[in-house]
């Protein structure tokens, strides 16, 4: 029981940190909390049960559109929607209800073309289980825990170590002085909503293969698991978002396993508060000193 219940945590608590990955890159950067970062989350799954279902693409090519679109619509907020705000005001509340505008004409244009009706997710890709020791592994949970594992080691290595992840650094710690350096700022932030954005729709996918099924209610209970993890870890830390996700995952796992299923969602919950009122900073993340 214990392991089996471990083994789930993993699987699905791997998408949670892909998405508060996603969620912390942009953060990183501009220091925004993205209120559309889960409604791309929800969106993603719709469009390859459209492209696929309605559309009759190949499913690899279904899932590949699906993941571009919606990546390409979450820079395409930023270019022509956020750009433009950050331009003429340097209020970040007012950027901030932009993307709260953004995620609620998603949600409502998703529940106009589709319904408030939860609706099955196509997985033509059921490849069984198999059992080690007591624990049934199906294929289906170990692809998606590899593939979330893999998406973030990907993107770490892009914030890290190449060109455009130093310029996404260097934005992070001032962005006057990254344009002195030659920092295509605007391009390099719209990469970031891009990047993290995909983030959110390959995890979207995954979460929705796990399940089976997809539905608008996705948003409401991924973006306070994001945002839980992100700050769990240390918001705007990749690292401590990834294990954020983990954590609550495999609590998640366990409270359903050894408690009722009912009370696993309230997990996010509690660990907002506990964080909240313990350790702001978050695992790895840094307290910040205010000079008077």
């Amino acid at each position: 029981m214990f392991f089996q219940q471990l083994f789930n945590g993993i699987t699905i608590g791997a998408t949670y940190s892909l998405v508060a990955v996603g969620f912390s890159i942009v953060y990183s950067v501009l220091e925004l909390v993205n209120f559309a970062h889960g409604s791309f989350y929800v969106l993603a799954g719709y469009l390859v049960l459209t492209m696929y279902s309605f559309m009759a693409l190949p499913y690899p090519v279904a899932i590949l559109a699906s993941l571009i679109v919606t990546g390409l619509f979450g820079a395409a907020m930023n270019k022509f929607l956020l750009e433009p705000i950050r331009k003429k005001t340097s209020s970040g509340e007012s950027v901030m209800t932009a993307t709260l505008g953004v995620s609620t004409f998603i949600l409502n244009l998703i529940m106009v073309l589709y319904g408030s009706e939860t609706k099955p997710f196509p997985n033509p890709m059921n490849l069984g289980k198999f059992y080690i020791g007591s624990v049934i592994m199906k294929w289906n949970q170990v692809i998606i825990a590899i593939a979330a594992i893999i998406m973030i080691i990907v993107m770490s290595i892009i914030i890290y170590k190449t060109k455009i992840g130093s310029g996404m650094r260097a934005i992070a710690q001032d962005v006057s002085a990254a344009k002195l350096m030659g920092v295509n700022t605007e391009l390099v932030i719209t990469f970031a909503f891009f990047s993290g954005i995909l983030c959110a729709a390959i995890a979207g996918i995954l979460v929705a293969m796990y399940y089976g099924s997809v539905d608008t209610t996705m948003y409401l209970g991924v973006s306070m698991k994001t945002f839980a993890a992100a700050l769990l870890g240390g918001i705007g830390s990749l690292p401590g978002a990834a294990l954020g996700g983990i954590i609550i995952g495999v609590l998640e796992a366990f409270v359903a396993g050894y408690i009722s299923a009912d009370w696993k969602d309230c997990i996010a919950f509690i660990v907002l508060i506990l964080v909240l009122l313990f350790r702001p900073s978050g695992l790895f993340g840094h307290k910040e000193i205010k000079k008077v």
